[in-house]
């Protein structure tokens, strides 16, 4: 008995110190932004994926995966606490899946997100692309997760509406980890992409590797290279605990590395809409 509640203690005990320390090693890092903005009456977009099995090309069933949910709920909670209406959107509307993880990784904004009866509404019946102007959005936010590397890269739709944001309105366009990937269909008048020659970031291929999902379809280190992206990161012993966040020299795109990055990345577009 002795040893049975000797064992149980320390199983607890780690329990508990667990999510501290991987939040000291750099997952899901704390806010440390003063958050203080007022955008009553402005709109926020953001896109997730709709994708939700994670599998090998020529496989129909696989692990369930979707969007890594903080990297739509911090950004969520920090447009609507602006005073912004905010709007969910994935590419053929309706059910976001959203990526199974454990509860001590699951940030506060993940917890308050599944308590709220709206926000749990507007992910489970988002809006479809197709049927929205994106420039009534001050915002267009792009989250990731494994899901998005089998659709929002590929929607050509997708990559008129940022296009037409982008010419046609002062939208910031913001994209975390995989989210990056809504981008690359994005093009120019004359044919070449929109992010050329940009500095962008998104999750790195040390990281795609380090987690065992290189079969994705899509990786966005690569393609964003692909489209001339002068891409950036940070390194670690593990990736998964980095991050890095980028303003381009026009600050109309803001992007962030991974799930860690969600506070810098909200708060660098907030910053960006309030002195426009």
């Amino acid at each position: 008995m002795r040893i049975f509640l000797t064992l149980l203690a320390v199983i607890i005990t780690g329990i508990i110190l667990l999510p501290a320390g991987l939040h000291l090693a750099g997952l899901h890092p704390k806010n440390t932004h003063e958050f203080d903005f007022n955008f009553d009456g402005k709109r926020a977009l953001i896109i997730a994926t709709n994708h939700g099995v994670l599998n090998k090309p020529g496989e129909l069933g696989g692990k369930k995966t979707g969007v890594f949910l903080s990297e739509l709920s911090v950004p969520y909670f920090h447009f609507s606490e602006a005073g912004m209406d905010v709007d969910i959107a994935s590419i053929e509307g309706g059910e976001i899946p959203v990526e199974p993880i454990p509860f001590f990784i699951k940030t506060p904004e993940d917890k308050a997100f599944e308590s709220n009866n709206l926000s749990v509404s507007k992910l489970k019946n988002s809006l479809k692309i197709s049927n929205l102007d994106f420039k009534d959005y001050s915002i267009i936010f792009i989250s990731g997760g494994w899901g998005a590397a089998y659709d929002l890269g590929f929607s050509e739709n997708l990559g008129i509406k940022i296009s037409d944001a982008y010419y046609n309105s002062d939208a910031l366009i913001g994209g975390i980890c995989h989210g990056v990937l809504g981008f690359i269909r994005a093009k120019k008048p004359n044919g070449d992409y929109l992010i050329s020659g940009r500095r962008m970031t998104g999750v790195t291929d040390k990281q795609i590797e380090e987690l065992g999902i290189a079969f994705t379809p899509m990786h966005p280190e690569i393609e964003l290279k692909k489209a001339g992206v002068e891409f950036e990161s940070n390194t670690r012993f593990r990736d998964i605990f980095a991050n890095h966040t980028v303003v381009d020299e026009e600050k109309r795109f803001i992007t962030s590395q991974n799930q860690n990055g969600g506070h810098d990345v909200s708060f660098a577009i907030l910053q960006i809409l309030e002195n426009q």
